[in-house]
Protein backbone atom coordinates (compact mmCIF):
# COMPACT_ATOMS: atom_id res chain seq x y z
CA UNK A 1 0.00 0.00 0.00
CA UNK A 2 1.50 3.31 -0.82
CA UNK A 3 2.25 5.60 2.06
CA UNK A 4 2.09 9.33 1.88
CA UNK A 5 5.81 10.00 2.62
CA UNK A 6 7.46 13.57 1.87
CA UNK A 7 10.22 13.70 -0.70
CA UNK A 8 12.64 13.52 1.61
CA UNK A 9 13.26 10.17 2.34
CA UNK A 10 12.86 8.76 -1.29
CA UNK A 11 15.31 10.69 -2.78
CA UNK A 12 18.32 9.59 0.42
CA UNK A 13 16.77 5.94 -0.13
CA UNK A 14 17.19 6.57 -4.57
CA UNK A 15 20.71 8.36 -3.76
CA UNK A 16 21.73 5.21 -2.01
CA UNK A 17 20.48 2.74 -4.29
CA UNK A 18 22.08 5.06 -7.72
CA UNK A 19 25.11 4.54 -5.30
CA UNK A 20 25.11 0.96 -4.04
CA UNK A 21 23.09 -0.87 -6.16
CA UNK A 22 23.51 0.69 -9.38
CA UNK A 23 26.99 1.82 -9.01
CA UNK A 24 26.75 5.11 -10.53
CA UNK A 25 29.91 7.41 -10.46
CA UNK A 26 29.51 10.35 -7.76
CA UNK A 27 29.31 13.05 -10.26
CA UNK A 28 26.11 11.37 -11.69
CA UNK A 29 24.94 10.83 -8.00
CA UNK A 30 25.35 14.43 -7.21
CA UNK A 31 24.15 15.59 -10.33
CA UNK A 32 20.84 13.75 -9.44
CA UNK A 33 21.34 15.17 -5.80
CA UNK A 34 20.81 18.60 -7.62
CA UNK A 35 18.37 18.37 -10.06
CA UNK A 36 16.18 16.83 -7.21
CA UNK A 37 16.97 19.49 -4.76
CA UNK A 38 15.93 21.95 -7.21
CA UNK A 39 12.58 19.48 -7.94
CA UNK A 40 11.92 20.27 -3.98
CA UNK A 41 12.64 23.90 -3.83
CA UNK A 42 9.86 24.52 -6.76
CA UNK A 43 7.80 22.09 -5.26
CA UNK A 44 7.80 22.85 -2.08
CA UNK A 45 7.15 26.58 -2.91
CA UNK A 46 3.84 25.50 -4.20
CA UNK A 47 3.17 23.57 -1.27
CA UNK A 48 3.79 20.08 -3.23
CA UNK A 49 5.48 17.65 -0.44
CA UNK A 50 4.40 14.47 -1.13
CA UNK A 51 5.37 12.51 -4.23
CA UNK A 52 1.85 11.02 -4.23
CA UNK A 53 0.11 14.44 -5.01
CA UNK A 54 2.73 15.21 -8.40
CA UNK A 55 1.26 15.50 -11.42
CA UNK A 56 2.39 15.71 -15.26
CA UNK A 57 1.75 19.18 -15.29
CA UNK A 58 3.20 19.93 -11.93
CA UNK A 59 6.62 18.13 -13.30
CA UNK A 60 6.33 20.21 -17.14
CA UNK A 61 5.72 23.76 -14.63
CA UNK A 62 8.83 22.59 -12.84
CA UNK A 63 10.59 22.26 -16.01
CA UNK A 64 9.23 25.35 -17.60
CA UNK A 65 10.53 27.22 -14.07
CA UNK A 66 14.26 25.80 -15.16
CA UNK A 67 14.02 27.57 -18.12
CA UNK A 68 12.23 30.88 -17.38
CA UNK A 69 13.14 31.46 -13.79
CA UNK A 70 16.38 29.77 -13.82
CA UNK A 71 17.45 30.50 -17.48
CA UNK A 72 18.59 27.52 -17.99
CA UNK A 73 19.41 25.69 -21.54
CA UNK A 74 17.41 23.87 -22.76
CA UNK A 75 20.17 20.82 -22.57
CA UNK A 76 20.45 21.21 -19.01
CA UNK A 77 16.60 21.20 -18.73
CA UNK A 78 16.60 17.84 -20.66
CA UNK A 79 19.61 16.48 -18.12
CA UNK A 80 16.79 17.78 -15.22
CA UNK A 81 14.03 15.76 -16.85
CA UNK A 82 16.50 12.19 -17.44
CA UNK A 83 17.11 12.91 -13.72
CA UNK A 84 13.36 13.18 -12.68
CA UNK A 85 12.19 10.06 -15.55
CA UNK A 86 14.30 7.71 -13.64
CA UNK A 87 13.52 9.02 -9.94
CA UNK A 88 9.66 8.54 -10.55
CA UNK A 89 10.52 5.59 -12.34
CA UNK A 90 12.27 4.15 -9.37
CA UNK A 91 9.44 5.47 -7.19
CA UNK A 92 6.84 3.62 -9.02
CA UNK A 93 8.75 0.47 -9.67
CA UNK A 94 9.22 0.33 -5.54
CA UNK A 95 6.09 1.17 -4.15
CA UNK A 96 6.36 5.43 -3.43
CA UNK A 97 4.05 6.24 -5.74
CA UNK A 98 1.14 4.34 -7.60
CA UNK A 99 1.64 5.75 -10.86
CA UNK A 100 3.88 7.44 -12.81
CA UNK A 101 3.19 11.10 -13.77
CA UNK A 102 7.28 11.73 -15.40
CA UNK A 103 6.45 8.81 -18.44
CA UNK A 104 4.20 11.37 -20.89
CA UNK A 105 7.03 13.71 -20.43
CA UNK A 106 8.59 15.03 -23.79
CA UNK A 107 11.75 16.81 -24.11
CA UNK A 108 12.01 20.00 -24.09
CA UNK A 109 12.95 20.91 -27.05
CA UNK A 110 9.18 19.54 -27.80
CA UNK A 111 7.05 21.24 -25.60
CA UNK A 112 5.95 24.48 -25.47
CA UNK A 113 2.60 25.65 -23.54
CA UNK A 114 1.33 29.60 -23.69
CA UNK A 115 2.02 30.74 -20.75
CA UNK A 116 -1.01 31.39 -18.28
CA UNK A 117 -2.40 35.21 -18.14
CA UNK A 118 -5.35 37.07 -16.07
CA UNK A 119 -7.52 39.27 -17.74
CA UNK A 120 -7.20 42.90 -16.75
CA UNK A 121 -10.56 42.73 -15.00
CA UNK A 122 -9.26 39.71 -12.91
CA UNK A 123 -6.26 41.31 -12.46
CA UNK A 124 -7.70 44.41 -10.83
CA UNK A 125 -9.98 41.86 -8.17
CA UNK A 126 -6.49 40.21 -7.61
CA UNK A 127 -4.42 43.36 -6.74
CA UNK A 128 -7.70 45.13 -4.52
CA UNK A 129 -8.09 42.24 -2.95
CA UNK A 130 -5.99 42.78 0.14
CA UNK A 131 -8.22 44.66 2.99
CA UNK A 132 -7.13 45.23 6.70
CA UNK A 133 -9.67 42.27 7.64
CA UNK A 134 -7.05 39.66 6.71
CA UNK A 135 -4.62 41.33 9.07
CA UNK A 136 -1.77 43.58 9.63
CA UNK A 137 0.50 43.06 6.48
CA UNK A 138 -2.31 43.51 4.11
CA UNK A 139 -0.69 46.62 2.96
CA UNK A 140 2.56 44.98 2.06
CA UNK A 141 0.36 42.29 0.74
CA UNK A 142 -1.08 45.15 -1.49
CA UNK A 143 2.15 46.49 -2.51
CA UNK A 144 3.62 43.18 -3.34
CA UNK A 145 1.22 42.60 -5.74
CA UNK A 146 0.68 45.87 -7.14
CA UNK A 147 4.55 46.30 -7.75
CA UNK A 148 4.53 42.47 -9.02
CA UNK A 149 1.89 43.20 -11.97
CA UNK A 150 3.34 46.79 -12.35
CA UNK A 151 6.83 45.85 -13.49
CA UNK A 152 6.61 42.66 -14.73
CA UNK A 153 8.57 41.37 -11.38
CA UNK A 154 9.65 37.75 -10.59
CA UNK A 155 8.77 36.41 -7.35
CA UNK A 156 12.40 36.42 -6.65
CA UNK A 157 12.95 39.60 -7.92
CA UNK A 158 10.42 41.72 -5.72
CA UNK A 159 11.75 40.11 -2.85
CA UNK A 160 15.56 41.51 -3.63
CA UNK A 161 14.39 45.13 -3.87
CA UNK A 162 16.29 47.19 -1.27
CA UNK A 163 14.83 50.55 0.14
CA UNK A 164 17.26 52.67 -2.32
CA UNK A 165 16.38 51.08 -5.04
CA UNK A 166 12.86 51.79 -5.18
CA UNK A 167 12.88 55.65 -6.47
CA UNK A 168 9.59 57.17 -5.37
CA UNK A 169 10.45 60.98 -7.13
CA UNK A 170 10.97 59.13 -10.64
CA UNK A 171 8.88 56.16 -10.31
CA UNK A 172 11.10 53.53 -11.11
CA UNK A 173 12.83 50.44 -9.56
CA UNK A 174 16.26 48.90 -9.77
CA UNK A 175 15.27 45.48 -10.46
CA UNK A 176 18.52 42.20 -10.39
CA UNK A 177 17.19 39.77 -12.64
CA UNK A 178 18.66 36.40 -13.78
CA UNK A 179 22.14 36.28 -14.11
CA UNK A 180 22.57 39.12 -11.77
CA UNK A 181 21.42 41.34 -15.12
CA UNK A 182 20.27 44.92 -13.72
CA UNK A 183 17.41 46.83 -15.11
CA UNK A 184 15.67 49.97 -14.18
CA UNK A 185 11.68 49.51 -14.89
CA UNK A 186 9.01 52.32 -14.36
CA UNK A 187 6.33 51.88 -12.40
CA UNK A 188 2.72 53.46 -12.75
CA UNK A 189 0.67 55.35 -9.81
CA UNK A 190 -1.33 52.57 -8.12
CA UNK A 191 1.97 50.81 -7.09
CA UNK A 192 3.37 53.62 -5.51
CA UNK A 193 0.90 54.90 -3.30
CA UNK A 194 0.46 51.29 -2.42
CA UNK A 195 4.12 50.84 -1.52
CA UNK A 196 4.38 54.65 0.05
CA UNK A 197 1.64 53.51 1.81
CA UNK A 198 3.19 50.57 3.41
CA UNK A 199 6.42 52.33 3.79
CA UNK A 200 5.06 54.81 5.83
CA UNK A 201 2.58 52.41 8.40
CA UNK A 202 3.67 48.86 7.59
CA UNK A 203 7.09 48.65 7.63
CA UNK A 204 8.35 50.75 10.69
CA UNK A 205 6.43 48.27 12.54
CA UNK A 206 8.35 45.29 10.87
CA UNK A 207 11.64 47.12 10.91
CA UNK A 208 11.37 47.82 14.56
CA UNK A 209 13.61 44.83 16.58
CA UNK A 210 15.59 43.42 13.17
CA UNK A 211 18.88 45.11 14.45
CA UNK A 212 19.87 45.40 11.02
CA UNK A 213 18.82 41.94 9.92
CA UNK A 214 16.03 43.32 7.05
CA UNK A 215 19.39 43.69 4.64
CA UNK A 216 17.95 46.84 3.80
CA UNK A 217 14.82 45.02 1.83
CA UNK A 218 11.99 47.15 0.76
CA UNK A 219 9.70 44.11 1.64
CA UNK A 220 9.83 42.40 4.97
CA UNK A 221 8.20 39.74 6.56
CA UNK A 222 6.31 39.46 9.80
CA UNK A 223 9.04 39.10 11.49
CA UNK A 224 10.96 42.11 10.05
CA UNK A 225 13.02 39.58 8.15
CA UNK A 226 14.21 39.70 3.90
CA UNK A 227 10.76 37.88 2.14
CA UNK A 228 11.81 34.56 0.99
CA UNK A 229 10.28 32.95 -2.31
CA UNK A 230 8.54 30.88 -1.19
CA UNK A 231 6.78 33.51 0.95
CA UNK A 232 5.82 35.64 -2.07
CA UNK A 233 4.08 32.34 -3.65
CA UNK A 234 2.18 31.93 -0.37
CA UNK A 235 1.00 35.46 -0.78
CA UNK A 236 -0.10 35.38 -4.38
CA UNK A 237 -1.93 32.31 -3.39
CA UNK A 238 -3.93 33.48 -0.85
CA UNK A 239 -5.33 36.34 -2.27
CA UNK A 240 -6.04 34.59 -5.99
CA UNK A 241 -7.97 31.95 -3.57
CA UNK A 242 -9.63 34.71 -2.10
CA UNK A 243 -10.06 37.14 -5.26
CA UNK A 244 -11.66 33.81 -6.61
CA UNK A 245 -9.17 32.96 -9.33
CA UNK A 246 -7.94 29.68 -9.69
CA UNK A 247 -4.25 28.43 -10.78
CA UNK A 248 -2.56 31.72 -9.73
CA UNK A 249 0.81 31.39 -9.15
CA UNK A 250 3.34 34.55 -9.26
CA UNK A 251 5.19 34.31 -12.29
CA UNK A 252 1.69 34.69 -14.01
CA UNK A 253 1.82 38.01 -13.00
CA UNK A 254 4.34 38.71 -14.91
CA UNK A 255 2.85 36.82 -17.89
CA UNK A 256 -0.02 39.35 -18.39
CA UNK A 257 1.87 42.44 -17.94
CA UNK A 258 3.72 41.26 -20.64
CA UNK A 259 0.62 40.33 -22.40
CA UNK A 260 -1.63 43.84 -21.49
CA UNK A 261 1.44 45.70 -23.37
CA UNK A 262 1.53 43.84 -26.00
CA UNK A 263 -2.39 44.36 -26.18
CA UNK A 264 -1.92 47.64 -25.80
CA UNK A 265 0.46 48.24 -28.64
CA UNK A 266 3.79 47.94 -26.96
CA UNK A 267 7.02 47.42 -28.85
CA UNK A 268 8.61 44.25 -28.61
CA UNK A 269 11.75 45.24 -27.62
CA UNK A 270 10.77 47.62 -25.37
CA UNK A 271 8.91 44.75 -23.53
CA UNK A 272 11.95 42.93 -23.64
CA UNK A 273 13.73 45.15 -21.77
CA UNK A 274 11.60 45.43 -19.00
CA UNK A 275 11.47 42.02 -18.78
CA UNK A 276 15.23 41.45 -18.83
CA UNK A 277 14.82 39.44 -21.04
CA UNK A 278 18.40 38.83 -22.79
CA UNK A 279 17.01 37.05 -25.70
CA UNK A 280 14.09 39.00 -28.05
CA UNK A 281 13.15 34.90 -28.99
CA UNK A 282 11.71 34.54 -25.15
CA UNK A 283 10.20 37.43 -25.27
CA UNK A 284 7.80 36.36 -28.53
CA UNK A 285 5.99 34.25 -26.79
CA UNK A 286 3.57 36.94 -25.71
CA UNK A 287 2.63 37.91 -29.40
CA UNK A 288 1.40 34.38 -29.76
CA UNK A 289 -0.61 35.06 -26.52
CA UNK A 290 -1.90 38.06 -28.50
CA UNK A 291 -2.59 36.28 -31.77
CA UNK A 292 -5.01 34.32 -29.57
CA UNK A 293 -6.72 37.62 -28.18
CA UNK A 294 -6.95 38.79 -31.96
CA UNK A 295 -8.62 35.48 -33.30
CA UNK A 296 -11.15 36.08 -30.26
CA UNK A 297 -11.75 39.53 -31.14
CA UNK A 298 -12.08 38.42 -34.91
CA UNK A 299 -14.43 36.29 -34.17
CA UNK A 300 -16.62 38.24 -32.09
CA UNK A 301 -16.68 41.58 -33.96
CA UNK A 302 -16.60 40.55 -37.58
CA UNK A 303 -19.85 40.01 -38.91
CA UNK A 304 -18.99 36.85 -41.63
CA UNK A 305 -16.19 35.19 -38.83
Amino acid sequence: MVSHTTFEQPVRDFLTFARVEAGLANATIEAYRRDLGDLREDLGARSLIHPQGVTADHLADHLRWLSRERGMQATSVARHLATIRVFFRWMNANGVIERDPARVLERPTRWQRLPGVISPQKMRRLVESPAPEFGRLWQRDRAILELMYAAGLRASEVGRIRLNEYHVETMLLTVHGKGERTRVVPIGEPARDWTNAYLDETRPKLARFTDGRDDHRLLLSGGGRPLERVAIWQIVRKYAALAGLEGVHPHMLRHSFATHLVQGGADLRVIQDLLGHSDIGTTQVYTHVDRTHLREVVRTCLPRS
